[in-house]
């Protein structure tokens, strides 16, 4: 089916022929996938690659959703890019079950839901430039020589240096 949404397929000669198959491929703009760590760019496409399968009284997809994505080191916050991937194998059907089955709307599938869930799980959560990134080198620590000194004590502690654990003698008092 052609029109204003690529992601919707027709399905109608797929449903009149049960265990038939039909592929569907499609580089596709998909607008607002992001996590709070990683973000597919703007104008970035996903690439999907199904094949779509009747079944008695529903349709199969299975294949691969992958996407361009760019996030921030959870180490060192350097900007950071990378490709993600999902597999998936989902049914469509005319009565979905909430959470794990996709709507099949007449004689049309619209492949977008399927797709955002697929991208969205394949994103990052915790992103890396390298996996053996050390992180920012913090500017409060010494270094050079001042590592061997006596480490600068905290006035705010300084209460504390007269307290004293032991119990008083009998002397005390």
């Amino acid at each position: 089916m052609s029109g204003a949404r690529p992601l919707q397929v027709g399905v109608s000669e797929l449903l009149r022929h049960p265990g038939s198959r039909k592929p569907f491929a499609i580089d596709e703009i998909v607008e607002g996938l992001s996590t709070s760590t990683a973000t597919v760019p703007e104008g970035s496409p996903v690439r999907v690659e199904l094949i779509l399968e009747s079944l008695s009284n529903a349709l199969s997809a299975t294949g691969t959703v992958g996407v361009a994505w760019e996030g921030m080191c959870r180490r060192c916050l350097d900007p950071v890019a990378g490709e993600a991937e999902a597999s998936v194998q989902e049914i469509f059907e005319r009565q979905p079950v909430d959470g794990e089955t996709y709507r099949l709307d007449g004689e049309t599938v619209d492949l977008e839901p399927l797709v955002r869930d697929a991208v969205l799980l394949a994103l990052p959560l915790a992103p890396l430039c390298r996996e053996d990134c050390p992180g920012p080198a913090p500017e409060f620590f010494p270094t050079g020589p001042a590592l061997e000194a006596e480490p600068r004590r905290d006035p705010r502690w300084a209460a504390l240096d007269d307290l004293s654990f032991e119990s008083p003698g009998p002397d005390a008092g």
